[in-house]
């Protein structure tokens, strides 16, 4: 695509992020992007849905895909999750599979190489979480040649920490070097492919995540009822954006446990969501949120479809009644 009014030496390049749960991808990219845009927890598969976030090094773009965590599961939505992952590796130019040290490093490579059925294009392994792990550097290059044996398509490999910025400067700089001359997608300065709306969701979710801790399992998720952007063409009045939305649970013990007592609990969700909110919008938010119990919603063909989760070709369907 040629777009007009860019400068001839720009780059640009696309990178799908991979990697196990709390491999780490989400703290990466916000690192490399500079603000929390993907939203980041310590319970694994936060991130659900693939989405672009795209930042500048001099005249170069870099796009990243945000991938969920590849696991196993005969769950609807974890088969859903498995497929945005595929989806987020397709047409790229680069893959980055995140490893986290502290793990098993050979077997959860194993279990990516198995989601893409064998079959990975040009791939960095980035071995993550280096402040924490204690494994030296020739046993990390032993298993690096380990897994060349079993994916050809890898050229190389960093290791990082995201949390201290060890050696992020040196992947940048790689990174620009792969990149190829070609226009920009994202010229007018949007750092993802996602609309508000959709960011919305996650910071809500993610505070959810956050305040409910381990009272609450992954049952939970968030949908937009109505969303009210009040801007005017008047650029002296204030933004304001009125959003209503749902956190649905599994069971009824479940909304007890997110309502809180006396609604202390999704009350802080709203003001700690809000911040988020205002922060991305530049103006003012009015959150209203409800809890609705949808039982089994993570098998259910309709929600998913709502939150985002497009069902892969191979799978069954499963439709439920919302």
């Amino acid at each position: 695509m040629l777009l007009e009014n860019q400068h001839p030496h720009n780059k640009a390049i696309s990178i799908a992020v991979l990697g196990k749960p709390n491999a780490g991808k989400s703290t990466l990219i916000n690192h490399l992007i500079g603000f929390d845009l993907s939203i980041v927890s310590q319970k694994p598969q936060t991130t659900r849905n693939q989405f672009h976030c795209t930042f500048l090094i001099d005249r170069t773009e870099v796009i990243l895909v945000d991938t969920p965590g590849i696991h196993a599961s005969n769950q609807e939505l974890n088969k859903r999750m498995n497929h945005q992952a595929q989806m987020g590796a397709e047409g790229v130019d680069l893959n980055f599979v995140l490893l986290d040290l502290g793990a098993f490093l050979v077997d959860d490579f194993k279990d990516i190489l198995k989601t893409f059925e064998g079959e990975l294009s040009k791939t960095w392994v980035i071995f993550t979480k280096a402040d924490l792990a204690r494994i030296n550097e020739d046993k990390i290059k032993e298993i690096y040649l380990k897994l060349v044996e079993l994916c050809p398509a890898i050229e190389r490999y960093f290791i990082i920490s995201s949390k201290e910025g060890t050696n992020i400067h040196t992947l940048t700089g790689a990174i620009q070097d792969a990149s190829v001359y070609g226009p920009h997608l994202y010229p007018a300065g949007d750092v993802s492919n996602m609309n508000e709306r959709f960011f919305v969701t996650e910071y809500i979710r993610e505070q959810a995540f956050r305040i409910l801790n381990e009272e609450l399992p992954y049952e939970v998720a968030v949908v937009i009822d109505e969303y009210k952007d009040m801007k005017t063409r008047d650029i002296q009045s204030p933004i304001e954006a009125h959003i209503s939305a749902s956190i649905l649970v599994n069971r009824p013990s479940q909304r007890a446990i997110v309502v809180g007592s006396k609604g202390s609990v999704i009350k802080e969700i709203g003001t700690e969501a809000r911040k988020k909110i205002e922060a991305m919008v530049g103006g003012k938010v009015h959150l209203n949120l409800h809890v609705k119990v949808s039982p089994k919603w993570f098998n259910n063909n309709f929600v998913l479809d709502e939150i985002g989760l497009p069902r892969s070709q191979t799978q069954a369907r499963v439709w439920r009644k919302k």
